[in-house]
């Protein structure tokens, strides 16, 4: 009988304490479960809207940048979408907002169209911050603006090609997206030049940033047999692809050929093209500003106020003539 009564006092107490053991466990996950939401809620939320990471080595080296800056070990909770279609960008932004995120870092794919997403932002109190482009659309609707001056940009590249003093000028204009910051600023600059100037531009179309576009747009100016120096492309890759139709033409490029190659955005590769004489200028377009807007966001979340509403990155442009080792290594993307 004594037997008996201690193994049923056994069980009891094996029931009992695997009971308690699932209460420890059960406490335990709650616990976790806790200190989770605990940490999600100090993490400062972003959505990030950009172009797309592969439309050229630039905007690589762009989501590069801010996918290392954004990051839970740095005290964020960042969430990307990417488009080079502006309905599509405002859709993600609209869909940001909503999901309550605290700052909106945007880089446009087209300058306008942004005025009522950016005041659906500033009613739910999420922070706008502009990066590597501008927009049409009032001061007071973004907290600040971290670009490049695109307008500047062509500007430095068309006094380049002025000081080439060539005989005559005929240029084939390969463009980027239209509607972009970086489109309009070095498309305005170049027409505004070539009016000035005299200059006589052959062909004027965009590639949208594609390399095998704008090999088209220059392979059908050589069937038409029309007379050409000049390849202005408002981006590495489709300068790239220009330079693929001359060769196959047997044209030669570069800076002891026929034709003048001009590009934009200094990838490393591109720049390498300078220094060995096939290409002859680059503009740079820095695309490192994930720590400027860590900084402004820093500022921000202590109640400071910002010094300056935008900030212009710093750029040059690079010749073939000039353009060193260390150039390539310090400037290439």
């Amino acid at each position: 009988m004594k037997k008996k009564l201690l193994a049923v006092l056994l069980a009891s107490a094996m029931v009992f304490g695997l009971a308690a053991c699932g209460s420890s466990t059960e406490k335990k996950e709650s616990s976790d479960d806790s200190k989770k939401t605990e940490e999600s809620s100090d993490l400062i939320k972003v959505g990030i809207i950009n172009n797309d990471p592969n439309e050229s080595g630039y905007r690589t080296a762009n989501d590069k940048d801010l996918q290392a800056m954004f990051t839970k070990e740095n005290g964020y909770d960042a969430t990307f979408a990417y488009s080079l279609k502006n309905d599509e960008q405002i859709s993600a932004a609209q869909k940001m907002i909503t999901d309550g995120v605290d700052y909106l870092l945007l880089s446009a794919a087209d300058t306008s169209g942004w005025d009522s997403v950016l005041k659906d932002a500033q009613d739910a109190g999420t922070r706008v911050i502009l990066f590597d482009r501008t927009i049409d659309a009032d001061e007071s609707l973004y907290e600040a603006s971290i670009v490049s001056d695109m307008a500047k940009e062509g500007e430095t590249a068309c006094d380049w090609l002025k000081e080439q003093k060539l005989d005559t000028y005929n240029i084939i204009h390969i463009q980027g997206v239209m509607g972009s910051a970086a489109q309009k600023g070095r498309s305005e600059a170049l027409n505004k030049t070539a009016e000035s100037e005299g200059w006589n531009i052959v062909t004027q179309q965009t590639a949208e940033w594609n390399a095998e576009k704008a090999q088209q747009i220059v392979q059908s100016v050589i069937d038409a047999g029309t007379e050409f120096n000049v390849i202005y492309a408002e981006n590495d890759d489709m300068a790239k692809g220009a330079v693929a139709a001359l060769d196959k033409a047997n044209i030669s490029h570069g800076v002891k050929g026929d034709v003048l190659v001009m590009g934009y955005d200094c990838n490393k590769w591109a720049l390498q093209e300078l220094l060995d004489g096939n290409w002859n200028y680059d503009g740079q377009c820095n695309p490192f500003q994930a720590s400027y807007i860590d900084e402004i966001i820093k500022k921000l979340e202590n109640g400071e106020t910002l010094e300056e509403k935008t900030i212009v990155m710093d750029e040059k442009g690079f010749d073939a003539k000039t353009i060193t080792e260390e150039d390539v290594e310090k400037y290439g993307i």
